[in-house]
C-alpha cells in the first residue's frame, strides 16, 4: 500500500486521479487483480464517474450542494462541516477497480476522482493493489 498527497484548490471539487493510479499499478507490476483506492478523510471521498464532459463534474457537485446545503439551522457539529461529512458518506470513501493486463478496467468514459467537500486542503489517498496470483506477483 502507498499513500499519495493531493492538494485541493476549491471548497468542493472532483480531481481526476486515474493516471496517477494507473502509473502506480505499472510501477508495482501487477497484471491481474484489483486496486482499492481510499480517501483518508471524513470530508473527502473517492468515486468513479464520467471523465469526458467536464459539465458532469459541475452538475454532480451542484446537485450534492442542493441535497446537502452547507448551512442548516439544525446542524449541531461544531466545525460547521456536516454537509461535507454527508457528501462523503453518500459518495463513499473508497472504490475498488479491477486490473487486467496491467491496466485499470474502466469504461470508455470512466475516470477515478478524488472528491473534495471541505477544502481547500492538503489531503491524502491510499492505494492498495492486490494480485489475483495469475501474474506471478
Amino acid at each position: 500500500m502507498d499513500i499519495f498527497p493531493i492538494e485541493t484548490k476549491h471548497h468542493d471539487d472532483m480531481i481526476e486521479i486515474t493516471n496517477s493510479i494507473q502509473s502506480y499499478i505499472q510501477s508495482v507490476g501487477i497484471e491481474e487483480g484489483i486496486a482499492v483506492i481510499s480517501s483518508l478523510h471524513t470530508t473527502a471521498g473517492i468515486t468513479v464517474n464520467e471523465n469526458a464532459d467536464p459539465d458532469v463534474k459541475q452538475d454532480f457537485l451542484r446537485r450534492l450542494r442542493e441535497v446537502y446545503p452547507w448551512k442548516h439551522e439544525l446542524d449541531l457539529h461544531a466545525e460547521g462541516n456536516t454537509a461535507a461529512h454527508l457528501k462523503t458518506s453518500t459518495v463513499g470513501h473508497a472504490q475498488t477497480v479491477l486490473i487486467s493486463e496491467g491496466k485499470l478496467v474502466l469504461g470508455t468514459w470512466q475516470g477515478i476522482y478524488f472528491c473534495e467537500f471541505d477544502g481547500p486542503r492538503s489531503r491524502k489517498y491510499a492505494v492498495q493493489v492486490l494480485s489475483s496470483g495469475r501474474d506471478g506477483a
